[in-house]
């Protein structure tokens, strides 16, 4: 019984955990090694690895793996050194910082394709966004930055909407400090550089840890903002992994190179999860 009552306990979670995760990887699985076209769906004979070979021979392939990993580092160093930064700026009682806090953790809750419109044509658009006015307000000429700087463009898409989540965990970290032993050091006459290197940051340690293991689960399936600004272009200066996947298979109808992609993604999301969470349960274990 005392086994028996446990598993069966446990009987929802892994059957909800089998239906939404385990059964379309299997399905997956099974697409990447037949011939699945959407335009004759009729008949999937076996294809071997012939998905796999069309789709780590496309053209656009290393440009898509190299831009994958420009967002995802680019992203995590905008958001931990900026967040860091943002947290450390708050962490002291100032007027209104109960404004500022909600102010600074707003952009986290816009939808991804809300937040892509807004800097397509509020901010970055060449005639009448922000940038632009800025520019001729300056006597410079306006800069087209989806056309000359996509993916430059697209990293601060996505840091603006991902800061305020590091924001909020590094503000949360520091309010965990010991005051004391702050306050020991400010007796001792320790300058702020040296409480920053010695107290602030090993104490945020941890949670640096956290934002990046987390931030590198969600940023690997990055779409909706590079779908409504750039679509993936100009050329492949914008197509990621995941992008590319959805090129396959909604674009050009290809089931099978499409699932081959998709496998490739769930190996580089469990390798940099396996290698995070060993660098994570280091971190945790001190």
């Amino acid at each position: 019984m005392k086994r028996i009552i446990p598993r069966t306990l446990l009987t929802p979670a892994v059957v909800a955990v089998s239906v939404i995760s385990v059964i379309p990887l299997l399905i997956t699985l099974y697409y990447a090694f037949v011939r699945y076209s959407m335009l004759d769906p009729s008949g999937h004979p076996f294809h071997g690895l012939a998905n796999f070979h069309f789709f780590f021979t496309d053209a656009s392939f290393l440009p898509a793996l190299q831009n994958t990993f420009t967002l995802l580092f680019s992203v995590m160093l905008v958001t931990v050194v900026l967040g860091t930064a943002l947290g450390l700026l708050i962490n002291e009682a100032f007027p209104g910082r109960a404004i500022v806090r909600v102010l600074l953790i707003s952009p986290f809750l816009i939808m991804p394709a809300v937040n892509a419109l807004m800097w397509k044509n509020m901010l970055l658009n060449p005639i009448y966004g922000l940038f632009a006015q800025i520019s001729i307000f300056f006597g410079a000429t306006p800069v087209d930055w989806l056309s000359a700087h996509p993916l430059f463009s697209i990293i601060m898409m996505v840091s603006w909407q991902w800061l305020p989540f590091a924001c909020l965990i590094f503000m949360t970290a520091l309010q965990s400090m010991d005051r004391e032993q702050l306050e020991a050091a400010r007796m001792d006459g320790a300058t702020y550089l040296q409480q920053l290197r010695y107290l602030y940051i090993p104490h945020l340690g941890r949670a640096v840890s956290v934002v990046l293991m987390i931030e590198m689960i969600f940023l690997l399936s990055i779409f909706a903002e590079i779908f409504t600004t750039t679509g993936g272009g100009p050329g492949f200066d914008t197509t990621t992994i995941t992008f590319m996947i959805y090129q396959q298979a909604l674009l050009s109808y290809d089931v099978g190179a499409a699932s081959a992609g998709a496998l490739f993604a769930v190996l580089i999301a469990n390798i940099a999860a396996f290698f995070l969470m060993r660098v994570i349960g280091k971190n945790l274990s001190k």
